[in-house]
């Protein structure tokens, strides 16, 4: 199982974060859809394999529900799918690059939502609401009750927790970046995922899904869910474009410096500097 180093990762996905702001907008909406539709199917899952289990298996039910709910980003960083929560991470890193600037990632970003929430709410219509999925008997209690934990939360709770969130599935997205195969992607994106999820942290396109179904079944408001929306979306942007795109831009951008040997490691965004040989006899000397 072939894979590349951190840097090499920084390297790759500010690459992705330039090729995800040349998409052509038909691409951009159809990739974005897709990415909404598949998380909301991975949470759809997660919603039909617990709400059977009885409340003396909360435990088991955390686990057996995160376990099956990486499904989603897995079918999106592999199959295809522009997810918001990842281009929170790479489309920064690429604009610290100065590859891009401020308008391409916003812009980014308000597309992949508008598509995202696209692909969740059809999920959530069709197969929440007209199938029934999360309309009949204890899987209606689990849609409403994981729905009103989520918007019974405050502003603050939910955009730290928003944080904890992208910090994890973006920690998936770099990690699937990491490995040239496609099982080493799946592992590298499964044990985030499932963490996030077992944990109860926030994802804004998630909520996408659970909240609006849990509205078309006749529980809370779209007020209700554009109080939710808001924090979370923060969160999720600060967890991924600080907590892993900064973060590591910071620890791998930087020069490296062999000064015995009068040579630096250089990445693909470095200047060349030349290191004058006074200087370097200084520092034998010393």
């Amino acid at each position: 199982m072939s894979f590349y180093k951190p840097d090499q990762i920084l390297e790759i996905s500010i690459k992705n974060g330039i090729k995800k702001t040349s998409y052509p907008l038909l691409t951009t909406i159809l990739l974005g859809f897709q990415a909404g539709a598949f998380i909301s199917l991975g949470f759809l899952l997660y919603i039909r394999v617990t709400a059977p289990l009885s409340e003396g298996l909360s435990g088991l039910s955390a686990i057996l529900g995160a376990s099956v709910f990486p499904i989603g980003l897995i079918l999106t960083l592999i199959a295809g799918g522009e997810l918001l929560t990842g281009n929170m991470m790479v489309v920064p890193l690429a604009q610290f690059a100065n590859k891009i600037n401020t308008k391409q990632v916003v812009k980014n970003w308000f597309l992949i939502t508008v598509s995202n929430f696209l692909g969740a709410i059809f999920v959530a219509y069709f197969f929440g609401h007209i199938v029934g999925l999360t309309e009949t008997g204890v899987y209606l209690d689990s849609t409403v009750h994981i729905a009103e934990h989520k918007v019974d939360a405050t502003f603050l709770q939910a955009f730290v927790s928003g944080i904890g969130c992208n910090w994890l599935v973006a920690a998936a997205v770099w990690l699937s970046y990491g490995s040239e195969d496609m099982m080493g992607k799946i592992a590298g994106i499964w044990f985030p995922t499932m963490a996030f999820v077992a944990i109860g942290f926030q994802h804004v396109v998630a909520n996408m899904f659970v909240i609006p179904a849990a509205i078309f079944a006749g529980h809370l408001t779209w007020m209700d869910y554009l109080g939710n929306f808001i924090p979370v979306f923060l969160g999720n942007a600060v967890g991924g474009a600080l907590f892993i795109g900064m973060a590591y831009w910071f620890a791998y951008k930087k020069n490296e410096y062999t000064v015995i040997e009068g040579t630096k490691k250089t990445g693909i965004f470095d200047k060349k500097i030349r290191i004058k040989p006074d200087s370097l006899q200084q520092h034998k000397k010393s």
